[in-house]
């Protein structure tokens, strides 16, 4: 399965929001960008991991990043998340896991000591000109945001 590696451009993307919109990667041209991937929406991880970057999403937009939210959910769930835990960053669907297939979060992972098939918790931060800079693969809900703000230099 390819991974993306730094200094790649990031594959386009241009997928239906929670909001009932679209985003594109090409929407946000000119801004440093946190895409995490999560595998379900109102799961307790995804909730943990969403709810860490609502949190600190003012932190992150101080230093030019936006961040957004990618599921395999359905719109219409994403528009529930997004209600219940009071998101402020976009949720956008990729029900076909087109671009989750090209950011190589979704394949083979290790799931209880099992090889199962599906999303694999990642987080990609690209430059203004849509270029990888950092690929992170098998994340942790709990605790990711604070380490990526660390290596980003960013103090929470």
């Amino acid at each position: 399965m390819p991974r993306l590696e730094p200094g790649q451009p990031a594959p386009a993307w241009n997928l239906p929001t929670a909001d009932g919109g679209r985003l594109s990667l090409s929407d946000l041209a000119g801004r440093k960008v946190v895409v995490y991937v999560y595998p379900a929406a109102m799961t307790p991880g995804c909730t943990t991991q969403a709810c860490d970057f609502r949190d600190n999403e003012a932190v992150f937009a101080q230093h030019g990043y936006a961040v957004v939210g990618v599921s395999p959910d359905p719109v219409e769930k994403l528009a529930t998340f997004v209600e219940k835990e009071s998101l402020t960053f976009p949720l956008v669907s990729d029900e076909g896991k087109e671009m989750l297939t090209a950011y190589g979060a979704y394949g083979e992972k290790q799931n209880y000591g099992r090889t199962v098939v599906g999303v694999i918790r990642s987080t990609f931060v690209l430059d203004e000109e849509g270029k990888v800079e950092v690929a992170k693969y098998n994340v942790r809900a709990k605790g990711h945001v604070a380490s990526l703000a660390k290596q980003l230099g960013i103090s929470l």
